[in-house]
């Protein structure tokens, strides 16, 4: 019994055979389709594409040409706006002293008036309502103007120099039509002592950070007998080049403000009794 099973084995063994073999040349051949397909991308034009990229590379190369057209297209445009609008003084058109001539009577016969003087002047004569003490240049290029003041102390107690304590001070403004720069500078008419130099000295170091507008020095000259005085004053100085409206104003605040805040240097300097002392002498 045994035997005969084995022998009904054995033929399943051949054909089992038989049907291995077959799948051996299937994949033979598709080793042979493989190798055809290798060698379709080595026809790829690879350089061409490299020789295509150069070409639009030089292509931007042309702009600059086109840069050039339009700068030149500009520039006459803005010369020719702006040359009809300054007159004589260089101010333009929507300046409020735009193409005007003025002039003053002297001994020495019309002198002219130029913007920053004539601001000056109508601030002093136009709305103070005092006469006319400015002197110009006869080129008419500088002006001054000089007067006093006097300068009286607070009523509430608190500060150092009351309404009783009153000083003169001397005034100088100066006008710069070239560089349309107009200067105030306020003196005390009394020098410093030398032996209050240091002590006011010392008292500006602290006044003049907290002075929003111009500043206070001590400034030395010669007197008539060549020697050498030392003076206290405040210094203050605006610019109406480019304001269009609002000159005789600008004059006008500067002097107010001036005048304010050298007062309050002047009050808190007193805190020193030898100084307020001086001021008053």
């Amino acid at each position: 019994m045994a035997t005969k099973k084995a022998l009904k084995k054995k033929p399943v063994a051949k054909k089992v055979v038989k049907k291995s073999a077959a799948p051996k040349k299937a994949v033979a051949k598709k080793k042979l389709v493989a190798k055809k397909v290798v060698k379709q991308p080595v026809k790829k034009p690879a350089a061409k594409k490299k020789v295509v990229a150069k070409k639009v590379s030089k292509a931007p190369a042309k702009k600059p040409a086109a840069k050039k057209k339009v700068a030149k297209k500009s520039a006459p445009k803005k010369s020719s706006v702006k040359a009809p609008k300054v007159d004589q003084y260089g101010l333009e058109q929507d300046d409020e002293f735009y193409g005007l001539y003025f002039a003053k009577s002297t001994d020495e016969g019309l002198v002219e008036v130029k913007p920053c003087t004539f601001s000056l002047m109508y601030w002093w004569k136009g709305l103070l309502g005092y006469p006319d003490m400015i002197e110009i240049s006869s080129d008419s290029n500088t002006a001054m103007l000089q007067f006093e003041s006097t300068f009286g102390g607070g009523d509430s107690g608190e500060t150092e120099l009351t309404e009783q304590d009153a000083l003169d001070i001397d005034h100088i403004i100066e006008v710069d039509e070239e560089e349309m720069l107009v200067s105030l500078y306020s003196y005390v008419p009394i020098p410093v002592p030398d032996n209050l130099i240091n002590a006011v000295g010392i008292a500006l170091l602290n006044i003049n950070p907290e002075t929003r507008y111009g500043s206070i020095e001590i400034c030395s000259t010669l007197n008539e007998n060549d020697e050498n005085e030392h003076f206290l004053r405040y210094r203050a100085a605006t610019y109406l080049r480019g304001i269009k409206s609002g000159k005789v104003e600008a004059i006008e605040n500067m002097v107010t403000n001036g005048s304010a805040f050298f007062g309050l240097a002047l009050d808190a300097m007193c805190v020193d009794k030898s100084v307020k002392k001086w001021l008053l002498s």
